[in-house]
């Protein structure tokens, strides 16, 4: 009897089934519902921004020297400045050459400007007696002649020996090498006892009243930037435009400020950009913790151009082919608008046309959108902060 156990079990789970199906709820048919998709949306806000343009480059000196004697001889004294680094100021002495032959020199020019003096005396007694016969006729025209020219020679010689004392004086002077500005030595290949040669450099300095960072920008960010091809300082172009540098230095970010002075007028052929010079005045002055900004460190670079009113600030993924974006109207509804673009910096794009305050723009990613369309929009529509283009 045990082993019809399994076909009983069988037949009660089928007999079960059928009850349950007979008794169970009768299921209606539904059509489905079919939702509009939901986006997010901005309201639009007419502001004001700053045009902003970034870049970077390299800290080179704005005046850069090789330091080279105007005379030859052996060094006696080398200033302890003149070592790689090192600062000095203007006038200050940096090394001193051996002036013993100039001294004689010296000496032996001042020698014969003496002797000249002496022959120019001479002359011209000579000449003014010549002169005297001549009115009583007692000498013929070609002594008279030989004395003028001989007065003459003495004239010269003076000047000569003149011309050879200043020298000399000069040379004495040109002994000491001193600093031509207030800078700082890049390179140095002197010592004492070396013995240099006459405009032989002997050392690399640089200037430190001004820093310069040559920015290479792309030739159409001159129109956001009010920067004529070919500018120089001496342009008269109102307020310069400023210039914010920043750079990473042990372990923190520093910045420093300072103006355009000119940018090259031409293009470069490798790069196909325009080269803006940006000068920082007294790069050396440590104000605070900040370092100074020192020679041949990279920065990244902000430079700031234009102020224009009534931008409108958009995701770019509001915007998609042929500068259109959808704008939802009050029946939440998506309506094709034709914008004029600014220009696109990074994910944001800014339109200067086709947008009025207070209009929604949708700023969802659509795979497919046509005029007219229902949407539904999200619980918090977002409104546009005022931005600064390029920041």
């Amino acid at each position: 009897m045990s082993r019809y156990y399994p076909i009983f079990i069988i037949l009660f789970g089928f007999g079960l089934a059928g009850v349950l199906i007979v008794t169970g709820p009768e299921v209606e048919p539904r059509s489905p519902v079919i939702l509009p998709p939901l986006v997010r949306a901005m309201d639009v806000e007419l502001s004001t921004i700053q045009l902003r343009t970034k870049t970077h480059g390299t800290v080179v000196p704005r005046t850069e020297t090789e330091l080279t004697p105007e005379v030859s001889g052996r060094v006696l004294e080398v200033s302890e400045v003149m070592v790689s680094g090192g600062f000095f100021t203007q006038g200050q002495e940096l090394l001193r050459i051996d002036p013993l032959d100039y001294d004689v020199a010296l000496e032996e020019a001042r020698a014969r400007l003496a002797r000249a003096q002496s022959e120019l005396s001479n002359a011209k007694k000579a000449h003014a007696r010549q002169i005297e016969l001549a009115e009583k006729q007692s000498t013929s025209a070609s002594q008279k002649d030989d004395a003028l020219n001989r007065l003459r020679i003495a004239q010269a010689t003076l000047r000569e020996a003149g011309a050879k004392l200043l020298r000399a004086k000069r040379d004495i002077i040109r002994t000491r090498v001193v600093a031509p500005y207030d800078g700082r030595v890049r390179s140095e290949k002197v010592d004492v006892g070396q013995f240099v040669n006459r405009g032989v450099s002997i050392a690399t300095i640089y200037a430190t009243d001004f820093a310069e960072v040559r920015l290479p920008i792309q030739d159409e960010e001159l129109a956001y930037l009010d920067l004529p091809l070919g500018f120089s300082r001496n342009d008269d172009i109102g307020v310069p435009l400023k210039v914010i540098l920043r750079a990473k230095f042990a372990g923190k970010i520093h910045e420093w400020f300072g103006t355009v002075v000119r940018t090259e007028g031409e293009l470069d052929p490798q790069t196909r950009m325009v080269n803006v010079i940006a000068s920082v005045p007294d790069p050396y002055a440590q104000t605070g913790l900040k370092p100074p900004l020192s020679i041949g460190l990279f920065v990244d670079a902000e430079i700031i151009g234009l102020s224009l009113d009534n931008i409108v600030v958009l995701p770019r993924s509001a915007v998609y082919s042929e500068s259109q974006v959808y704008v939802v109207d009050g029946d939440n509804r998506l309506r094709i608008r034709k914008v004029e673009i600014l220009r696109i910096v990074e994910d944001d794009v800014f339109i200067s046309g086709g947008l009025n305050s207070g209009d929604r723009v949708c700023i969802s990613v659509l795979e497919i959108a046509v005029e007219g369309m229902k949407i539904r929009l999200d619980n918090a529509t977002q409104r546009s902060e005022t931005k600064v283009a390029g920041s």
